[in-house]
């Protein structure tokens, strides 16, 4: 006599498969991110490790005009805001990441109301834990 036949969690619900598809794709597109994000802060650790000349294309070490150090310093000060959102978006995307992992049946629901956030909106931003309408009403996060 045969075993009797365990049921897969999608003989429970049909849905399970899609479902497993969607978390699938979320996954792959948080480490497509995650990935990207890392060449980039990569390279801005060149480019800050670089001196001033070498950073700039000037092949002298002259003193400069003020305004040229004023330019170089601004866009410095950029770099290092654009760096620093960068990481701020990678840590992001590792939370996403592990709640993805220690609780899937929840990645895909807003953290503010409790329904399921479209998937075009996880698809844009993976990292997101708000639906469209918590995050429109909500001050900035």
């Amino acid at each position: 006599m045969a075993a009797p036949r365990r049921a897969k969690p999608e003989d429970d619900d049909p849905n399970a498969a899609a479902r497993a598809e969607r978390l699938a794709h979320y996954q792959k597109r948080l480490l497509e991110e995650r990935r990207l994000l890392i060449r980039q802060l990569g390279r801005n650790a060149e480019q800050f490790g670089a001196g001033s000349s070498e950073s700039d294309g000037d092949l002298t070490n002259y003193p400069f005009h003020m305004a040229d150090q004023g330019t170089d310093t601004m866009q410095q000060e950029t770099s290092f805001l654009l760096a620093s959102q960068e990481s701020r978006t990678l840590w992001r995307i590792d939370d996403a990441l592990r709640r993805l992992y220690r609780s899937p049946e929840t990645f895909d629901v807003c953290d503010n109301c409790g329904q399921t956030i479209s998937f075009d909106r996880l698809d844009a931003i993976p990292q997101t834990r708000y639906c469209v309408a918590c995050k429109a009403h909500a001050p900035t996060r």
